[in-house]
């Protein structure tokens, strides 16, 4: 199986390669004559069908089966993802880091030495930023990082990741029931049989995650274990190899595909919130 040397796989996928061989089935806006002139291009949203091995418990190849999701042209993906990925990252932001100028540090009041006949720099307070223990000049202060950004845009910008990320996907039947005991070990071997190397990082999306399979794999550091409700962009773009369960791949070519319509559902609402797990934030 092929790896990218790059962190993020995104930015070397053939989605964005000129030399592709795809033919993306593209789905264009009509515009009236007399606007055309006067308004930009519309965006064109094409749809990237890939085809993903289907592999058993035991690694056998046992079938294939295809994803057919929504992608931006090559032209505009990077700037798409970007975005999605900025917007993400900055929203995770608390915002509180804070600093003390001259005047809220405490002390300084009396002049530390007389003006004259000392022959040294005059002081007129010991807070100074130039001296130890002084204030910040310029420091940061609490403020708001979040930053908006359409639901539409959003969902492109992960349908997108999802898309370029095929040539590294793979698909495995369901496994929940084959852990009657949380046990790292046989996760690890369940890994090896699938092709995936356990010190390369890798994000496994699934619809439900038993509690014998959650405790088996979080003790694995390269390993992210996701569900619709924290699938996240970075975590996507992050992983080497991507890998889905059959009710997956159903479930982002019915949410994330062309012919999806429907009003955005509540808990994508919260899916900023609850994308990390672990309540990082940055300051």
């Amino acid at each position: 199986m092929t790896t990218s040397s790059s962190s993020l796989s995104f930015f070397s996928s053939s989605i964005f390669l000129s030399s592709s061989n795809k033919t993306p089935k593209s789905i264009s806006v009509i515009r009236p004559n007399f606007l055309k002139n006067s308004l930009p291009k519309p965006l064109v949203i094409s749809s990237q069908l890939a085809t993903l091995p289907l592999l058993s418990f035991n690694g056998d190849k046992v079938g294939e089966t295809f994803l057919d999701l929504k992608s931006a042209p090559p032209d505009t993906a990077r700037a798409v993802v970007h975005r999605g990925l900025i917007t993400d990252m900055q929203n995770k932001r608390r915002g509180t880091a804070s600093t003390l100028t001259r005047a809220e540090v405490r002390g300084g009041g009396k002049k530390p030495y007389s003006q004259k006949k000392t022959g040294r720099a005059r002081r007129g307070s010991t807070r100074t930023p130039l001296r130890p223990g002084g204030g910040v000049v310029f420091g940061p202060k609490p403020r708001d990082w979040s930053i908006k950004i359409n639901k539409k845009e959003k969902r492109l910008a992960l349908s997108t990741a999802i898309a370029s990320a095929a040539e590294t996907t793979i698909v495995v039947e369901e496994f929940n029931e084959k852990f009657e005991k949380p046990k790292t070990k046989d996760f690890i071997e369940a890994m090896k049989r699938w092709g995936l190397d356990p010190k390369q990082k890798a994000t496994f999306l699934m619809m439900e995650v038993s509690e014998n399979v959650e405790k088996s794999s979080r003790n694995i550091g390269t390993l992210k274990m996701l569900t619709p409700r924290t699938l996240n962009l970075f975590d996507v773009l992050d992983a080497e190899t991507l890998v889905l369960t059959p009710s997956t791949v159903d479930f982002l070519n019915g949410r994330y595909g062309v012919e999806y319509e429907g009003e955005e559902d509540e808990e994508e609402d919260n899916e900023g919130s609850e994308a990390d797990e672990d309540g990082n934030a940055t300051e």
